[in-house]
């Protein structure tokens, strides 16, 4: 159940559930009344519309819009309430079950404010009312991490991602420090790189940078359509003005809720604003997986020496054949590999690709317990332990990448 949120003016009904059947909804309702207490009313989905435009709905601060598939077929009529409500300044939390995807990216486009899941999560009701309710000038982002960079739209971004073939590969930390690394790979001249989280569930690019998770993600991911370089870099979180970030969302949201044109959409205007678009990708297949793929100029991805990985990379070689798809792009990085005299892991290392018909192109060391607690700290390991083996690993990539990238740039213009 939900602990008791403060709203403005306790007096009155300042909040109702709309759905076909609020009994349908228990948990909705022990929530509401945890949260509210008796100031809040139910509607159903016929009589929503007409009274969201009465006098009497002027006291609304927000409804929860409660659905299930069934539901679904009247989608149109809920997403006119919707844009009823924010018609009448009224905010909108969806509570959704058995929802599509694709359904429930229309009503967000249409002016959803929250998504939750249903069963409604402990606590997380009353934190989507006060998220809605707090006016975002108290939710400002603090001025260190604030985007300063302006979009230029000149830029033709080279398209990197990071896969991990299995979990806990280092997929995450190799992408935020191959980013910082590429921002830091010049003394003069330092390229514009953006580092963007698409494990829209478990990302978690802004805890190894220390950023806060803002509700402009989500309102991006939900309308790219509108979406300019303006909007885009306005999104962005800035990590000591080196690296731009595009975190995961607040909340989870389903990995197919995005389209294979969100994706090209907002792969393509990052590319038109920054040099290098750091990519960190979530171990699940999705539809728009082909769509990073051919983006990309290299594909990282994280293996380790293990049969999972080992299982896993077959699947993925399979699949993308299969499909026709280009397979050759995959660079594969093996963590934690055997050191310089371990020459039984060495072999392990061959028979491993060998077995696969891959190529490990890149190997890079166990950076030990230093890595978790700097990770944990939100710090870069270029900056917090310079020394590590597997930051100069990192560090010595990013330099091979930039140079490679300098001289395809070079050998272009003569």
């Amino acid at each position: 159940m939900s602990s008791a949120v403060l709203i403005s003016e306790p007096q009155g009904i300042v909040a109702c559930t709309i759905s076909r059947d609020v009994q349908i909804f228990d948990l909705l309702i022990e929530d509401m009344e945890a949260s509210l207490g008796e100031n809040w009313g139910d509607l159903s989905f016929d009589d929503a519309a007409a009274y969201l435009q009465q006098p009497e709905a002027s006291g609304l601060q927000f409804v929860t819009i409660a659905m299930d598939h069934d539901d679904e077929n009247n989608l149109d009529k809920i997403a006119a309430i919707i844009r009823i409500a924010k018609s009448q300044q009224i905010k909108v939390i969806l509570i959704t079950e058995d929802v599509s995807p694709a359904s429930l990216h229309q009503l967000l486009r249409d002016g959803g404010d929250e998504f939750i899941p249903y069963p409604l999560p402990e606590h997380e009701l009353a934190r989507a009312i006060e998220r809605v309710l707090t006016p975002p000038e108290q939710v400002a982002v603090a001025p260190e991490h604030e985007n300063k960079l302006k979009a230029t739209g000149n830029h033709n971004g080279v398209v990197i991602p990071v896969h991990g073939m299995a979990g806990g590969t280092g997929a995450t930390t190799f992408a935020v420090n191959l980013a910082w690394e590429l921002a830091n790979v010049s003394k003069t001249n330092n390229p514009r790189v953006c580092l963007i989280d698409l494990d829209m569930q478990f990302g978690t690019t802004s805890t190894y940078l220390d950023l806060p998770r803002r509700e402009a993600v989500m309102e991006l991911l939900s309308d790219t359509e509108s979406m300019d370089s303006d909007s885009f870099m306005q999104a962005l979180l800035s990590y000591e003005d080196k690296i731009q970030v595009l975190t995961a969302p607040t909340d989870m949201i389903p990995l197919d809720m995005l389209t294979t044109e969100d994706i090209e959409r907002i792969i393509e205007v990052a590319r038109a604003n920054f040099d290098y678009v750091v990519i960190d990708m979530p171990s699940t297949i999705v539809e728009w997986s082909q769509t990073v793929l051919e983006a990309a100029h290299v594909y990282f991805a994280m293996i380790e020496l293990d049969m999972r990985c080992a299982q896993n990379t077959l699947r993925l070689k399979r699949a993308l054949q299969s499909e026709d798809l280009p397979f050759d792009k995959l660079r594969f990085v093996l963590n934690r590999a055997p050191g310089f005299t371990d020459l039984s892991g060495k072999s392990r290392v061959k028979r491993l690709a060998d077995s696969l018909g891959i190529s490990i192109e890149v190997s890079i060391p166990d950076g030990g317990k230093q890595i978790a607690q700097t990770n944990d700290h939100g710090t870069p390991l270029g900056v917090a332990i310079p020394k590590n083996a597997l930051r100069k690993e990192i560090a010595k990539l990013a330099k091979s990448v930039h140079d490679v990238n300098q001289a395809d740039e070079a050998a272009a213009q003569g």
